[in-house]
């Protein structure tokens, strides 16, 4: 037992209380179609319970203050190890968090600029430096010898008055002579200041001559300056009338200014040591809108986008002081702005002299190997300096993944969410071999995954469904690779062994002659590129990570079109000109973000299929009897709702120091509606029993009223059968927020000239759900549109009309356009890294699936 994770009687969500072992210290790989029950047993199990136990191990004061994780249903579940989730949710929208600091590699470049770098003025870029009383006797004793000097104690520097009081107290010290303003004086001389102007007032501490018996008194006497001058002593030569400044801590006399001795906690721009004034560290002037939380915590609520640069540290966050500290020529903003690529070749060629490669031995070791880390997760295009806000689930899945790695824990169960997600074919392998690594330090990891390629490389698998919704939550088959393959019951066994594949059309739309170009591209890593995008096809925009492909389609022609045909506030993306608009009436993006911000919202409101539920249900009988409209059954609104829970079904009650808890509404028992509005029913249904219908019972339950029907075979065909009519927004993955969304745009008239961009629609999907999306994606076509992809997913590549392929690297490498065409086209250019991988493909999957009234597989 001690070699497997058991779990038994798994009931959470759509589970059928299943019992599984888990072997441990393996890849182990959960698939299954969207919606089967994956996540419920990754996330909602085995990380609930592992969580559930940590907190329990807490005082009930630190409960307090870490909320509660509640109990998962199950019945028990042995041998779990400590658990860490790695999952795509966005790490902070907070402007001070980077990518930097989250993978903590700042703290360690904190400590290496303090520890090593060279300061500089940042007035005048001179080099400044400190040294001990020591250091400074050796070299004026270097000398030659016989060489006469003065040791001067700068006592006022460029301050207006006439300073007879410093005077005075100089004489009665036992000091004979002075200079002031360059010339020397006695100090019984009538010395001439003028009020009103500024001198400066240097004590001559001593006169010697460089020789060997006097080097104790030169010590003497520059401690003695020192103490009287503070920071800065001056050697003045008296034959040459050269003049030398000491200083035991960071200074420039020139141009007076000075530095307190560096700490790592000046480099951090979070905190008032070492933040630029102007901006407080954010790199950007803002008008900060505070508002106070539950807490009384105190939040900034910015849009760094839309700010311009701080005029003072223009985006570097540090105060000058900070920013004039160099380490191998450069400072730590200038480091933070390397893509992790090129800091790691920084890293590489570091040379330091003497003490200070000693020193910085092995912080430089611990900053290479955190960016190796980012480096070998597909990461090598992000800046250090990038904000989380900015980043992609996947991106910030993978940022936490490198930090994990980097903690070198072991004994851990972790939990990845499609870590694959957003990476490009070529880094696949690379994301492989660090899950290999992690394994290898002896810890157990559950990948929820669809990705074939991390399936292929897995220990383990378990195969969850066979269907989605009510119809999964069953183990189906669990095993090695062969194991999964033969499993005829298993939908991926299927695709594993090629026995259902997803068919390479017949042939590729030329589209309908029209086309969208964009000139003189270059927002952000774009190199000023012209691209055209043919109308009336299906476009996939591909290449490596950070090649620019969400650069030109979402920043450029999205933002675009959408200021111009919608009449939405954006402002669009670097480029000179784009042409062809006229030959579109809308552009609609279809991305995974919820359908709606509230609970309320659900897949019937979204589609608009509930106004005509409720519009039905007004015309009952029952209901005309009563006097009630449509309004009348709407839980948004008073009149039919249950009013105990403003028509929510659920009930909240705070535990405190337990989890909150929710409960169905004691008057209404969860059905949302008052008693008297539950009365009217159609068919033998409430409104209330219809919202608990699935999209496949809804279906047939309403196969007599065709503009209903109509509304929920569109569920239907995006693969969304199993998901209730009311099921709440806040509940859906956000590959099936996308699909709703889809559903929507397949009960519209088609226009002919709508332009549909979708960013990565394949995430969250099974093989077997992207094979429906394809259908869908074609019947979008079909009726005269423009989708553009862009898309790693080799399966929908391959089905794409055209395809354009950025890159060839990712970050300042990238940005160019390495090859367009067809996917047989792109497959026979060889610099392009998906025409490598895609010539694969389209090798492997011949099919005779063919409709030949639109030469697409249906």
């Amino acid at each position: 037992m001690e070699h497997f994770i058991q779990v038994s009687g798994a009931r959470e969500n759509n589970l059928k209380n299943i019992s599984i072992q888990i072997p441990r210290d393996q890849i182990v790989v959960f698939t299954g179609v969207s919606g089967s029950g994956k996540s419920s047993l990754a996330f909602d199990t085995l990380y609930a319970e592992g969580q559930k136990r940590y907190v329990e191990s807490l005082s009930a004061y630190a409960r307090h203050f870490l909320g509660q994780v509640g109990k998962p249903d199950v019945d028990a579940i042995e041998g779990l190890s400590p658990a860490i989730a790695i999952q795509q949710k966005t790490t902070s929208n907070n402007p001070r968090s980077t990518v930097g600091t989250l993978t903590e590699i700042y703290d360690y470049l904190r400590l290496l600029w303090a520890r090593v770098g060279t300061p500089h003025c940042p007035v005048c870029n001179d080099e400044i430096s400190r040294q001990s009383v020591d250091e400074i006797v050796d070299q004026i004793y270097s000398l030659p010898q016989g060489t006469r000097f003065a040791v001067l104690a700068p006592i006022v520097r460029k301050q207006k008055g006439e300073h007879r009081k410093i005077l005075e107290h100089a004489k009665a010290s036992g000091y004979a002579r002075v200079r002031v303003d360059g010339s020397f004086y006695q100090l019984d001389d009538d010395i001439p200041f003028h009020k009103n102007e500024k001198h400066t007032v240097e004590i001559v501490v001593d006169r010697l001559t460089v020789k060997a018996d006097d080097a104790q008194r030169l010590t003497d006497s520059l401690e003695t300056a020192f103490s009287l001058a503070g920071d800065i002593v001056l050697i003045y030569q008296y034959d040459s009338g050269e003049e030398t400044s000491f200083s035991q801590s960071y200074s420039c006399p020139r141009c007076e200014v000075s530095l307190a001795e560096l700490t790592p906690r000046m480099f951090s721009f979070n905190n008032q040591e070492g933040a630029c004034r102007t901006c407080s560290g954010l790199g950007f002037q803002v008008k900060a809108a505070s508002f106070k939380g539950a807490a009384g915590m105190q939040q900034e609520a910015v849009d760094e986008t839309l700010a311009p640069p701080c005029p003072d540290c223009h985006g570097d966050r540090l105060a000058p002081m900070l920013l004039a500290v160099s380490v191998g020529g450069m400072n730590i903003a200038e480091f933070c702005r390397l893509s992790v690529s090129a800091a790691l070749d920084f890293i590489a060629n570091l040379r330091l002299p003497g003490t200070k490669a000693a020193i910085a031995e092995l912080i430089v070791a611990e900053i290479g190997s955190r960016l190796q880390f980012m480096n070998n997760v597909g990461l090598e295009y992000l800046q250090l300096s990038r904000t989380s806000g900015t980043l992609s689930g996947g991106e910030s899945q993978r940022i936490r993944l490198a930090s994990q790695i980097g903690s070198g824990l072991t004994g851990v169960l972790y939990i990845l969410d499609e870590p694959s997600i957003g990476l490009h074919q070529r880094d696949n392998a690379r994301l492989l071999s660090a899950l290999g690594d992690m394994r290898e330090m002896g810890n157990t990891l559950i990948v929820v995954e669809h990705d074939e390629e991390t399936i292929r490389q897995a220990d383990w698998i378990v195969d969850i469904g066979p269907g989605a919704g009510k119809n999964g939550g069953y183990v189906v088959a669990q095993g090695t690779l062969d194991d999964i393959a033969k499993e005829p019951s298993s939908v991926t066994g299927q695709y594993l062994s090629r026995k259902k594949q997803i068919a390479v059309p017949e042939y590729r739309r030329k589209g309908n002659g029209k086309a969208l170009t964009i000139i003189g591209a270059a927002e952000n890593n774009l190199k000023a590129i012209d691209v055209s995008i043919p109308l009336g096809t299906f476009t996939c925009v591909t290449g490596v990570s950070g090649s620019g492909k969400s650069s030109l389609i979402n920043e450029i022609v999205y933002k675009r079109l959408a200021a111009e045909l919608n009449h939405a506030h954006m402002s669009a993306g670097n480029h000179q000109q784009m042409q062809g608009i006229d030959f579109l009436d809308k552009i609609i993006n279809i991305d995974q973000s919820p359908i709606g911000r509230t609970p309320r919202s659900n897949p019937a409101t979204y589609t608009g299929l509930f106004d005509q539920i409720r519009s039905l249900y007004a015309l009952t009988n029952e209901a005309k009897v009563r006097g009630y409209g449509p309004g009348r059954f709407s839980f948004n609104i008073s009149g039919g709702r249950c009013e105990a829970c403003a028509g929510d079904g659920m009930m909240k009650l705070e535990m405190h120091f337990l989890p909150s808890v929710f409960v169905a509404c004691d008057v209404c028992k969860g059905k949302r509606y008052n008693r008297e509005t539950l009365e009217v029913h159609y068919k033998g249904k409430s409104i209330a029993e219809v919202l608990e219908m699935t999209a496949d019972e809804a279906v047939t339950f309403f196969g007599n009223v065709p503009k209903i029907r109509k509304k929920i075979e569109a569920l239907c065909k995006v693969g969304l059968g199993y998901v209730q009519l009311g099921q709440s927004s806040t509940t859906l993955s956000g590959g099936e927020a996308q699909r709703v969304k889809l559903a929507a745009e397949l009960q519209k008239p088609a226009t002919g000239s709508t332009l549909y961009v979708m960013d990565e629609p394949t995430t969250g999907l099974h093989v077997a759900d992207v094979h429906q999306l394809v259908h869908i994606v074609h019947a979008l076509v079909d009726g005269g549109n423009t989708v553009v992809v862009i898309e790693h997913n080799l399966d929908l590549i391959k089905n794409a009309d055209y395809i354009i392929d950025l890159g060839p690297e990712g970050g300042t490498h990238g940005g160019s356009i390495v090859c367009t065409g067809t996917p047989e086209e792109v497959a026979d250019c060889e610099a392009s890294y998906t025409g490598q991988y895609l010539r694969a493909e389209l090798k492997g999957n011949e099919s005779n699936e063919y409709d030949g009234s639109t030469g697409y597989p249906y």
